[in-house]
């Protein structure tokens, strides 16, 4: 087994630890299921340990898969954007463009529909910004664009862009504060600072939606009033007799950056890129 082969077993088993099942970390990396199961049996035969046990639908880490984790984790991803570093931009070389869902929908539609005629070897995927952050420190994506508070020590350059506000999203009208409010998933560590505002409002999160669109179509609904960023209110053309401003909503807004690794700003693609969606998303807003 050579050492790209041990690296993937390793990333498999890193990404299979925090989604917990098989099918789960297929979709994560791309790949099928069986291609994670057969991942990991390469790992563990190299290793000549057992990694991983069956419990019930989830994936149960051994022993030694956790004391592997613990003692690997932290290098893994220094060390795959080190590689990535090293890596020369040529005219056909992908750029790999990490972005939250909203944004995307949000900011980047008309910029990149013309942006990607001069350019066309850019590929963009969609994901939650702790997962952004993972690609671009391990160089699986070049650029991160990406929303809600970043994890302090991610090591990498940012470019604060804008704080995005947020509307209550509700079909009935409002003439006081909610009391309960449909809300994005609380476990994104991105999304924590929106906790902590609630609570000092006053407010109950009555369900944690992992998108803000399904959010706000559950409010414009009826179900119950939702807090929905900007770029969503945007995108669903949601019409300004349903949305509605608290004095709360001052002090609740999300950040929104760029983030990169140095060495690739070196390149005149990536930072042109870079600068243009710096320059034309604060606009757009």
């Amino acid at each position: 087994m050579d050492n790209s082969v041990l690296l993937e077993g390793i990333e498999t088993l890193l990404v299979l630890a925090k989604e917990g099942t098989m099918s789960k970390t297929g979709s994560r990396l791309y790949i099928s299921q069986s291609a994670v199961s057969k991942r990991i049996a390469r790992l563990e035969k190299r290793l000549g340990k057992k990694l991983i046990e069956p419990a019930g639908r989830y994936i149960k880490l051994t022993a030694d898969a956790i004391t592997l984790i613990d003692n690997v984790g932290p290098s893994y991803k220094e060390i795959k954007g080190l590689i990535f570093d090293q890596q020369p931009y040529q005219d056909h070389t992908p750029i790999y463009l990490a972005c939250s869902e909203t944004l995307v929908a949000g900011y980047l539609g008309s910029m990149m529909g013309a942006y990607i005629q001069h350019d066309p070897y850019i590929s963009i995927t969609t994901h939650h910004t702790p997962v952004i952050i993972e690609k671009v420190q391990s160089g699986d994506a070049t650029i991160g664009f990406c929303a809600g508070h970043l994890t302090p020590q991610h090591g990498l350059s940012t470019r604060h862009l804008f704080n995005e506000p947020f509307s209550v999203i509700s079909h009935q009208p409002l003439r006081q504060q909610p009391l309960q409010l449909l809300v994005n998933d609380f476990n994104n560590p991105s999304n924590a600072n929106q906790a902590s505002l609630l609570q000092k409002a006053g407010i109950i999160p009555l369900m944690e939606m992992d998108s803000y669109t399904a959010a706000a179509q559950l409010a414009l609904g009826g179900v119950a009033p939702a807090l929905v960023p900007v770029s969503i209110i945007k995108t669903l053309k949601i019409e300004p007799i349903y949305c509605h401003h608290f004095a709360f909503l001052d002090e609740l807004t999300r950040p929104v950056h760029l983030c990169y690794r140095q060495k690739s700003y070196q390149s005149e693609r990536v930072s042109k890129l870079i600068e243009t969606i710096a320059d034309s998303v604060p606009k757009a807003i």
